[in-house]
């Protein structure tokens, strides 16, 4: 029978997913040599060829991408042992990591943090990393969190064997416009409206492509006037009259000086998309299963 190695086989997949040894060793805290070592004697272990040059760099084989399809079937089975297990040893009331990016910390984590601990029967320990969205999925590969909170365009595929995905919210995005704007307190507001206006929002990254996107489906380009990533900045702008900005009502909710107006856009509707991630296995976990629950009952409760 075929040895199979889990360690070996961690490695192989860290290696597809980061692409190259010297990537592979930085996130698993190994030195390159010993990265090709253990890649090397997991193809003696399997009998098949693993990795072949690629200029001066290496590439995975046929056979790695087949053993990988199969290997993540174990890991996934692997999460729901170590779930069980945790669940036995502590019951419920097990340490949950849960990543989550700024706006979400308020808006979700937190409230359903409230929750759980308003809970007859003990709680899990819910400790908390704020983390960029577009982190998510690294944070849950390396295994330095166990639950993550990122937006729908960063989350890959649902066929990915490597992790479960559970939507949790259709997080509005309505328009901010300094005091005194002209179409401030205009009726029926659309985006097309504002298509003549400055706009302010990050150079690149998720919002400038949300931003940029809802924009383009109301039929024109923004035109960016200052480029910011925090709400404070962003609205602070706003305030200024040096701009408008899409912003999500997660983070209005929060904070928002008292000369900048939010108005709705019921017609356009844009939105950006919530969802929590875990390892593919992991929500079959009590702890994760009754953090994911409290979610998802803030999230319903928030729409």
């Amino acid at each position: 029978m075929t040895e199979w190695d889990v360690k070996k086989l961690r490695i192989l997949r860290t290696l597809r997913d980061r692409g190259t040894v010297t990537a592979t060793a930085e996130a698993l805290l190994m030195t390159p040599s010993a990265v090709s070592q253990q890649l090397t004697n997991l193809a003696k272990q399997l009998g098949v060829e693993l990795l072949e040059p690629q200029g001066r760099r290496v590439r995975l084989t046929d056979a790695a991408h087949l053993v990988l399809r199969h290997a993540e079937a174990v890991f996934a089975q692997l999460e729901r042992a170590d779930a069980e297990l945790t669940g036995y040893l502590r019951g419920e009331a097990g340490e949950v990591r849960v990543g989550a990016f700024s706006t979400a910390v308020p808006a979700l984590v937190v409230p359903a943090v409230r929750l759980l601990r308003a809970e007859d029967r003990p709680g899990p320990d819910v400790r908390v990393r704020e983390a960029e969205a577009a982190q998510a999925y690294e944070l849950l590969t390396a295994g330095e969190v166990d639950l993550a909170l990122s937006l729908a365009a960063h989350a890959p595929t649902a066929r990915d064997p490597r992790f479960s995905l559970f939507p949790l919210l259709a997080d509005p995005l309505d328009v901010a416009l300094p005091v005194g704007h002209p179409l401030a307190d205009a009726p029926a507001l659309r985006l097309a409206d504002l298509a003549a206006d400055r706009w302010i929002f990050g150079g690149s990254g998720p919002w400038s492509e949300i931003t940029t996107a809802a924009c383009e489906a109301a039929g024109f380009v923004p035109e960016q006037a200052h480029s910011a990533a925090g709400w404070t900045a962003i609205l602070a702008l706003v305030e200024a009259g040096m701009g408008i900005a899409l912003v999500p009502r997660m983070a209005s909710r929060e904070q928002r000086p008292a000369a900048v107006v939010m108005r709705v856009l019921e017609a356009d509707q844009p939105r950006r998309h919530v969802v929590a991630a875990v390892r593919h296995g992991a929500e079959s976990g009590p702890a994760v299963a009754r953090v994911l629950s409290a979610l998802s009952r803030v999230a319903g409760a928030f729409s």
